[in-house]
């Protein structure tokens, strides 16, 4: 039997490559996505085709509201996503206030519930925006709670949080993905798309996938404004 694998899966480039990297390793993948109150959930759209795409075992959308709390452009309407680069040593306003520990704790109880001891997870240190959670300082930390915390990880059933793109940059995670054969016009990075879906090219998250398009010298199928 294959192992199996918790794969969190936004909808996006990162997580979509992530995802054929865990399937060319061989393992059963689960995607995991969430409808949290993002202001882009087309992207679920987006994760859903990536799910089929791949032929992942199952592939969940957990509703959950870190909307309620706002304090980031993704999840509170009053708060406009920047459409320029701002300082380079500030957190943007796109960041979602623990976002990622969220996320990883639902994958932990899906992988305990699965008998799985892997989760992988598409961040990034260097072509990224700033996140506190994209570092490998708070994978690294949240792998050692994980262990102190679950049934599995105190029985000898030791848990991994797989990064396999945390030291790449984004031109290295397309030229990965292509070569695995990752459909990237069946992702979506936009965080301020239009309501027919299209990529407005212009918020962060589009500049690092249209640079990181240029510098692998490839194409971005993506349709945007």
């Amino acid at each position: 039997m294959k192992k199996k694998a918790v794969i969190l899966l936004s909808g996006g480039l990162d997580s979509a490559t992530a995802l054929a990297i865990a399937k060319s390793l061989g393992f059963d993948c689960y995607a995991l996505s969430f409808r949290y109150g993002q202001r882009h959930a087309v992207e679920l759209e987006c994760a859903d085709q990536v799910a089929k795409t791949q032929g992942v075992v199952e592939h969940r959308i957990v509703t959950i509201d870190l909307g309620a709390f706002g304090g980031s452009a993704l999840t509170d309407l009053n708060i406009d996503v920047p459409h320029e680069a701002g300082a380079e040593d500030e957190i943007p306003i796109t960041y979602v206030p623990a976002r990622n520990t969220v996320f990883l704790s639902y994958a932990l109880a899906w992988a305990e519930v699965l008998g799985s001891t892997d989760i992988f997870i598409g961040v990034n240190a260097l072509d990224y925006s700033g996140y506190p959670d994209c570092r490998p300082e708070f994978i690294a930390a949240y792998e050692k709670m994980a262990n102190l915390a679950t049934k599995a990880g105190v029985t000898g059933n030791k848990l991994t949080i797989h990064t396999p793109l945390i030291s790449w940059t984004k031109a290295q995670i397309i030229q990965k993905g292509l070569e695995l054969g990752v459909d990237y016009g069946s992702s979506s990075s936009c965080y301020d798309p239009a309501p027919d879906g299209k990529a407005c090219g212009t918020c962060d998250s589009c500049r690092l996938r249209l640079k990181g398009f240029k510098e692998a010298n490839a194409t971005d199928p993506r349709t945007y404004q």
